[in-house]
């Protein structure tokens, strides 16, 4: 059950349990797609064609560039930035997933709107990842540097990476890129919210109690983050070109690196350097991802939140 639902009022989810259950999901989920997000992350970042029939950068195909960092940098590198990245994702699952149960709920009460409709959930579902964004996206800056540096590392340690980037480049730094990240977790959210509920709703068998959880979840996760994913992707490319700015002494070895003026300058650079197809670097791995993390988040979000019930039934 994603969101609030009036025809399961014995099962009503409060905000902290909605918030619990999302950031175990978030938990779970990110430890498992760790390694995909690392090789995306160096996809997008690289200035070079990423192609395995012309290959001119560091890496040109998602084997091969887990070899060479395998080769290069041991399989602890598949994990860097972890740490940041487990804390954004259970900060993020629980700031999202209780904010979409209150946004559904407030529809449901104050409204007309049916808050189980796709359209309702696409809006409340891009509200709440946008509200989670800002409260987590320092996080994510954290988090891409890590995953971003090579050998040796400029960063020692999540404290040292931060004490390090408020000296040097001001607290303002910590907030790159929020701007292209909040036009695009929009419609990525709303979309997945959308797509699961369209999906759930069409592929509804007769006893919808044997389907909580399972492997209906799991399909209809991930077909939605494909979906979302492959219509906002460049946005999330031109966010990581931004959240490395100022970090380009790290950036050296892996090919040739850019300054970007803003947003704007960054979306110019990169037609006018690499075409509209740099616009697209990394998304096979970035679809392998969406499709694995918004599977599993859903997936385990339903289950958490199963558990829950359960557990105020026994009491």
């Amino acid at each position: 059950m994603v969101g609030y639902d009036p025809r399961s009022s014995n099962v009503v989810l409060s905000p902290e349990e909605a918030a619990l259950a999302g950031s175990a999901a978030g938990m779970v989920t990110r430890a498992l797609i760790s390694p995909l997000d690392v090789i995306k992350i160096r996809f997008q970042l690289q200035i070079e064609q990423v192609s395995s029939r012309r290959p001119q950068g560091k890496y040109w195909g998602l084997l091969q560039a887990s070899r060479c960092i395998y080769t290069e940098e041991g399989l602890p590198a598949f994990w860097k930035g972890h740490v940041p990245a487990q804390l954004l994702s259970i900060c993020f699952g629980a700031v999202q997933f209780a904010t979409f149960e209150i946004l559904t709920e407030t529809v449901h009460k104050n409204t007309p709107y049916s808050c189980q409709t796709p359209g309702v959930h696409f809006v409340c579902g891009g509200l709440a990842a946008c509200s989670a964004t800002v409260a987590c996206q320092p996080l994510d800056t954290l988090r891409t540097r890590f995953a971003a540096q090579g050998e040796p590392k400029i960063y020692q340690s999540l404290r040292h990476a931060v004490f390090t980037m408020y000296q040097t480049e001001g607290l303002f730094t910590f907030y790159r890129g929020l701007v292209p990240t909040l036009v695009a977790v929009f419609p990525y959210a709303g979309l997945q919210f959308f797509c699961y509920n369209v999906l759930k709703s069409l592929t509804e068998p007769q006893n919808s109690e044997s389907s909580k959880g399972g492997i209906r979840s799991l399909l209809c996760g991930s077909l939605s983050g494909v979906i979302s994913k492959t219509m906002t992707y460049p946005f999330d490319l031109f966010k990581k070109r931004l959240q490395v700015a100022g970090f380009e002494e790290a950036r050296k070895h892996f090919g040739q690196v850019r300054s970007y003026h803003g947003f704007l300058d960054c979306v110019v650079c990169i037609a006018k350097e690499e075409g509209v197809r740099g616009f697209y670097k990394g998304l096979y791995p970035s679809l392998v991802k969406a499709a694995v993390s918004t599977g599993l988040t859903f997936f385990s979000y339903e289950v958490f939140v199963g558990l829950l019930i359960s557990l105020k039934g026994n009491h």
